[in-house]
Protein backbone atom coordinates (compact mmCIF):
# COMPACT_ATOMS: atom_id res chain seq x y z
CA UNK A 1 0.00 0.00 0.00
CA UNK A 2 0.86 3.46 -0.93
CA UNK A 3 -0.11 7.10 -2.23
CA UNK A 4 -0.88 10.41 0.10
CA UNK A 5 -0.64 10.09 3.83
CA UNK A 6 -3.55 12.99 3.30
CA UNK A 7 -4.27 13.73 -0.54
CA UNK A 8 -4.90 17.48 -0.76
CA UNK A 9 -8.04 18.79 -2.95
CA UNK A 10 -7.08 19.99 -6.07
CA UNK A 11 -7.17 24.34 -6.60
CA UNK A 12 -10.39 25.55 -7.80
CA UNK A 13 -9.59 28.43 -10.50
CA UNK A 14 -12.06 29.67 -12.62
CA UNK A 15 -10.86 29.00 -16.71
CA UNK A 16 -8.64 26.27 -15.59
CA UNK A 17 -10.01 22.50 -15.80
CA UNK A 18 -7.79 20.07 -13.01
CA UNK A 19 -6.17 17.22 -15.10
CA UNK A 20 -4.57 15.13 -12.60
CA UNK A 21 -2.77 15.80 -8.79
CA UNK A 22 0.34 13.89 -9.22
CA UNK A 23 2.98 13.40 -6.47
CA UNK A 24 4.43 16.72 -7.18
CA UNK A 25 2.80 18.95 -9.20
CA UNK A 26 -1.01 19.91 -10.09
CA UNK A 27 -2.17 19.78 -13.66
CA UNK A 28 -4.50 22.09 -15.49
CA UNK A 29 -5.42 23.14 -19.27
CA UNK A 30 -6.38 26.69 -19.78
CA UNK A 31 -8.65 27.57 -22.25
CA UNK A 32 -6.15 28.04 -24.69
CA UNK A 33 -5.53 24.17 -24.38
CA UNK A 34 -2.22 24.87 -23.17
CA UNK A 35 -1.12 22.90 -19.84
CA UNK A 36 -0.74 24.87 -16.47
CA UNK A 37 1.67 22.99 -14.14
CA UNK A 38 1.69 23.76 -11.00
CA UNK A 39 4.57 22.20 -8.77
CA UNK A 40 3.58 22.04 -4.96
CA UNK A 41 5.83 21.98 -1.97
CA UNK A 42 5.00 18.34 -1.44
CA UNK A 43 7.64 15.60 -0.61
CA UNK A 44 7.45 12.18 -1.59
CA UNK A 45 9.43 8.93 -0.71
CA UNK A 46 9.55 5.33 -1.23
CA UNK A 47 6.23 5.38 -2.99
CA UNK A 48 4.32 8.00 -0.64
CA UNK A 49 3.68 11.69 -0.39
CA UNK A 50 4.33 12.71 2.79
CA UNK A 51 3.19 14.96 5.65
CA UNK A 52 4.25 18.49 6.13
CA UNK A 53 5.17 19.83 2.82
CA UNK A 54 8.90 21.54 2.39
CA UNK A 55 8.47 25.24 2.34
CA UNK A 56 10.12 26.66 -0.81
CA UNK A 57 10.19 23.26 -2.21
CA UNK A 58 7.57 24.38 -5.27
CA UNK A 59 10.02 27.60 -6.12
CA UNK A 60 12.69 25.92 -5.93
CA UNK A 61 12.19 23.38 -8.14
CA UNK A 62 10.30 25.89 -10.62
CA UNK A 63 13.19 28.24 -11.04
CA UNK A 64 16.21 25.72 -10.99
CA UNK A 65 14.19 23.62 -13.84
CA UNK A 66 13.94 27.57 -15.78
CA UNK A 67 17.54 27.90 -15.39
CA UNK A 68 18.77 24.23 -16.05
CA UNK A 69 16.44 24.75 -19.76
CA UNK A 70 17.85 28.14 -20.85
CA UNK A 71 20.83 25.85 -20.84
CA UNK A 72 19.90 23.06 -22.41
CA UNK A 73 18.14 24.94 -25.35
CA UNK A 74 20.41 24.39 -27.79
CA UNK A 75 20.27 20.60 -27.35
CA UNK A 76 16.77 19.99 -26.89
CA UNK A 77 13.67 22.51 -27.31
CA UNK A 78 11.39 22.86 -23.86
CA UNK A 79 7.77 22.47 -23.48
CA UNK A 80 7.68 26.21 -21.30
CA UNK A 81 5.28 28.86 -23.04
CA UNK A 82 4.87 31.32 -20.02
CA UNK A 83 5.86 31.82 -16.56
CA UNK A 84 2.98 34.18 -15.97
CA UNK A 85 -0.04 33.26 -13.54
CA UNK A 86 -3.08 32.72 -15.36
CA UNK A 87 -5.66 35.08 -14.49
CA UNK A 88 -7.76 34.40 -11.43
CA UNK A 89 -4.63 32.03 -10.32
CA UNK A 90 -4.31 32.43 -6.64
CA UNK A 91 -1.31 34.43 -5.27
CA UNK A 92 0.38 31.35 -3.69
CA UNK A 93 1.14 30.18 -6.87
CA UNK A 94 3.46 32.68 -8.04
CA UNK A 95 7.02 31.02 -8.56
CA UNK A 96 5.86 27.60 -9.02
CA UNK A 97 3.39 27.67 -12.21
CA UNK A 98 4.64 26.91 -15.84
CA UNK A 99 2.06 27.70 -18.73
CA UNK A 100 3.72 24.70 -21.34
CA UNK A 101 2.78 23.43 -24.46
CA UNK A 102 0.69 20.37 -24.37
CA UNK A 103 2.83 16.86 -25.58
CA UNK A 104 2.27 13.45 -26.51
CA UNK A 105 4.28 12.63 -23.52
CA UNK A 106 6.53 9.67 -24.05
CA UNK A 107 5.58 6.76 -20.98
CA UNK A 108 9.16 6.15 -20.40
CA UNK A 109 11.18 7.30 -17.15
CA UNK A 110 14.53 8.10 -19.15
CA UNK A 111 17.14 7.79 -16.66
CA UNK A 112 21.12 8.66 -17.07
CA UNK A 113 23.48 7.03 -14.65
CA UNK A 114 27.22 8.38 -14.06
CA UNK A 115 27.81 7.05 -10.61
CA UNK A 116 26.37 3.71 -8.68
CA UNK A 117 23.45 4.42 -6.66
CA UNK A 118 19.92 3.82 -5.27
CA UNK A 119 18.60 0.69 -7.20
CA UNK A 120 21.14 0.55 -10.09
CA UNK A 121 23.70 -0.41 -6.42
CA UNK A 122 20.67 -2.86 -5.66
CA UNK A 123 20.98 -4.60 -8.71
CA UNK A 124 24.41 -4.09 -9.65
CA UNK A 125 25.20 -6.29 -6.22
CA UNK A 126 23.41 -8.95 -7.45
CA UNK A 127 23.79 -9.65 -11.35
CA UNK A 128 26.96 -6.97 -12.19
CA UNK A 129 24.45 -5.12 -14.32
CA UNK A 130 21.80 -2.14 -14.55
CA UNK A 131 18.52 -2.43 -16.62
CA UNK A 132 20.84 -5.02 -18.68
CA UNK A 133 24.09 -2.97 -19.08
CA UNK A 134 26.54 -5.29 -18.00
CA UNK A 135 29.42 -3.37 -16.01
CA UNK A 136 32.49 -3.95 -14.49
CA UNK A 137 33.61 -6.26 -11.34
CA UNK A 138 34.94 -4.24 -8.61
CA UNK A 139 32.27 -1.08 -8.14
CA UNK A 140 30.98 0.26 -4.96
CA UNK A 141 28.27 2.68 -3.85
CA UNK A 142 29.47 6.01 -5.40
CA UNK A 143 31.78 4.15 -7.74
CA UNK A 144 32.06 6.59 -11.15
CA UNK A 145 30.75 4.28 -14.17
CA UNK A 146 33.16 3.92 -17.10
CA UNK A 147 30.58 6.02 -19.07
CA UNK A 148 27.61 7.00 -18.36
CA UNK A 149 24.95 4.27 -19.09
CA UNK A 150 20.79 4.61 -20.26
CA UNK A 151 18.72 3.12 -17.40
CA UNK A 152 15.39 3.48 -18.09
CA UNK A 153 12.16 3.07 -15.89
CA UNK A 154 7.99 2.96 -16.43
CA UNK A 155 6.34 5.78 -15.83
CA UNK A 156 3.90 5.03 -12.64
CA UNK A 157 1.04 6.34 -11.47
CA UNK A 158 0.87 7.60 -8.03
CA UNK A 159 1.13 4.96 -5.43
CA UNK A 160 3.05 2.55 -7.82
CA UNK A 161 6.64 1.94 -7.83
CA UNK A 162 8.36 2.69 -11.14
CA UNK A 163 10.19 -0.38 -12.14
CA UNK A 164 13.54 -0.30 -14.04
CA UNK A 165 13.60 -1.75 -17.34
CA UNK A 166 15.88 -2.65 -20.65
CA UNK A 167 16.77 -0.64 -23.49
CA UNK A 168 15.25 -3.39 -25.44
CA UNK A 169 11.86 -3.39 -23.51
CA UNK A 170 11.36 0.07 -24.14
CA UNK A 171 12.09 -0.54 -27.70
CA UNK A 172 9.67 -2.83 -27.79
CA UNK A 173 7.12 -0.33 -26.12
CA UNK A 174 7.67 2.67 -28.11
CA UNK A 175 9.70 1.39 -30.86
CA UNK A 176 13.28 0.87 -32.19
CA UNK A 177 13.84 4.65 -33.86
CA UNK A 178 12.24 5.67 -30.43
CA UNK A 179 14.04 4.40 -28.34
CA UNK A 180 17.66 5.18 -30.30
CA UNK A 181 16.12 9.00 -30.06
CA UNK A 182 15.51 9.06 -26.22
CA UNK A 183 18.74 7.12 -25.14
CA UNK A 184 20.71 9.93 -27.28
CA UNK A 185 18.70 12.69 -25.52
CA UNK A 186 19.05 11.22 -22.26
CA UNK A 187 22.67 10.79 -22.46
CA UNK A 188 23.38 14.04 -24.56
CA UNK A 189 21.45 16.04 -21.72
CA UNK A 190 23.26 14.50 -18.94
CA UNK A 191 26.40 14.75 -20.27
CA UNK A 192 25.87 18.66 -20.75
CA UNK A 193 24.58 19.12 -17.12
CA UNK A 194 27.15 16.82 -15.57
CA UNK A 195 29.86 18.58 -16.41
CA UNK A 196 28.38 22.34 -15.93
CA UNK A 197 27.49 20.58 -12.18
CA UNK A 198 30.88 19.44 -12.00
CA UNK A 199 32.39 22.95 -12.72
CA UNK A 200 30.21 24.54 -9.78
CA UNK A 201 31.43 21.60 -7.50
CA UNK A 202 28.47 19.19 -7.63
CA UNK A 203 28.25 15.74 -9.00
CA UNK A 204 25.41 14.26 -10.64
CA UNK A 205 25.46 11.37 -9.99
CA UNK A 206 21.89 10.56 -11.99
CA UNK A 207 18.86 11.92 -13.15
CA UNK A 208 15.76 11.04 -14.73
CA UNK A 209 13.98 13.03 -17.88
CA UNK A 210 10.37 13.02 -19.18
CA UNK A 211 10.24 13.72 -23.20
CA UNK A 212 6.95 14.33 -25.26
CA UNK A 213 6.39 14.57 -29.00
CA UNK A 214 5.16 17.94 -31.00
CA UNK A 215 2.87 17.54 -33.66
CA UNK A 216 5.67 17.36 -36.30
CA UNK A 217 7.37 14.75 -34.00
CA UNK A 218 10.16 16.98 -32.69
CA UNK A 219 11.88 15.07 -28.97
CA UNK A 220 10.63 17.78 -26.62
CA UNK A 221 12.20 18.41 -22.83
CA UNK A 222 8.91 17.96 -20.58
CA UNK A 223 7.78 18.72 -16.76
CA UNK A 224 11.52 19.47 -15.00
CA UNK A 225 14.74 18.65 -14.79
CA UNK A 226 17.72 18.47 -12.90
CA UNK A 227 16.15 19.39 -9.46
CA UNK A 228 16.84 17.82 -6.33
CA UNK A 229 13.59 15.47 -6.93
CA UNK A 230 14.66 14.06 -10.10
CA UNK A 231 18.60 13.84 -9.37
CA UNK A 232 21.49 13.08 -7.41
CA UNK A 233 23.65 15.98 -6.25
CA UNK A 234 26.81 15.15 -4.30
CA UNK A 235 29.46 17.34 -3.20
CA UNK A 236 32.36 16.63 -5.11
CA UNK A 237 34.72 17.76 -2.45
CA UNK A 238 33.06 14.92 0.10
CA UNK A 239 32.98 12.37 -2.98
CA UNK A 240 34.52 9.06 -1.55
CA UNK A 241 33.09 5.56 -3.11
CA UNK A 242 32.60 3.12 -1.01
CA UNK A 243 29.81 4.81 1.31
CA UNK A 244 26.67 6.59 1.39
CA UNK A 245 27.15 10.43 -0.16
CA UNK A 246 25.87 13.14 1.08
CA UNK A 247 23.63 14.70 -1.01
CA UNK A 248 21.74 17.74 -1.50
CA UNK A 249 18.19 15.67 -2.46
CA UNK A 250 15.58 14.45 -1.17
CA UNK A 251 17.93 11.11 0.21
CA UNK A 252 18.11 12.87 3.27
CA UNK A 253 14.26 12.30 3.72
CA UNK A 254 14.96 8.53 2.70
CA UNK A 255 17.49 7.75 5.10
CA UNK A 256 15.16 9.77 7.89
CA UNK A 257 12.34 7.41 7.04
CA UNK A 258 14.84 4.17 7.10
CA UNK A 259 16.32 4.91 10.15
CA UNK A 260 15.22 3.55 13.65
CA UNK A 261 14.30 7.05 14.42
CA UNK A 262 11.45 7.23 12.33
CA UNK A 263 9.75 3.93 13.60
CA UNK A 264 8.72 3.19 10.57
CA UNK A 265 8.43 0.06 8.30
CA UNK A 266 8.53 0.12 5.36
CA UNK A 267 7.23 -3.41 4.87
CA UNK A 268 3.96 -2.86 6.82
CA UNK A 269 0.70 -1.08 5.30
CA UNK A 270 0.84 1.92 7.38
CA UNK A 271 1.65 5.22 6.29
CA UNK A 272 4.70 6.56 6.77
CA UNK A 273 4.96 9.51 10.35
CA UNK A 274 4.92 13.02 9.98
CA UNK A 275 8.48 14.22 9.30
CA UNK A 276 9.80 15.92 12.45
CA UNK A 277 10.40 19.86 12.15
CA UNK A 278 14.24 19.34 11.93
CA UNK A 279 14.41 16.86 9.35
CA UNK A 280 11.66 19.41 6.91
CA UNK A 281 13.52 22.35 7.78
CA UNK A 282 17.04 20.49 6.82
CA UNK A 283 15.72 19.66 3.94
CA UNK A 284 14.32 22.50 3.29
CA UNK A 285 18.25 23.97 3.74
CA UNK A 286 19.82 21.48 1.05
CA UNK A 287 17.11 22.18 -1.72
CA UNK A 288 18.41 25.38 -0.96
CA UNK A 289 21.85 24.87 -1.26
CA UNK A 290 21.28 22.77 -4.60
CA UNK A 291 20.01 25.97 -6.31
CA UNK A 292 22.46 27.93 -5.11
CA UNK A 293 25.61 26.19 -5.79
CA UNK A 294 24.33 25.39 -9.31
CA UNK A 295 23.14 28.90 -10.09
CA UNK A 296 25.22 31.19 -8.11
CA UNK A 297 22.14 32.97 -7.35
CA UNK A 298 21.33 33.39 -3.25
CA UNK A 299 17.95 31.84 -2.80
CA UNK A 300 15.50 33.94 -0.75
Amino acid sequence: MSGFVTKPEPVEVPGLIHLHTGKVRDLYTDPDGNLVMVASNRMSAFDWVLDPEIPDKGRILTSLSLWWFDLLSDLYPNHVLSTELPAGAPADWAGRTLVCRRLDMVPVECVARGYLAGSGLEEYREHRTVCGVTLPEGLVDGSELPAPIFTPATKAAVGEHDENVTYDQVAAQVGADLATRLRHATLAVYTRARDIARDRGIILADTKFEFGLAPDGELVLADEVLTPDSSRFWPADAWQPGQTQPSFDKQFVRDWLASSASGWDRKSENPPPRLPDEVVEQTRVKYAEAYERLTGRHWS
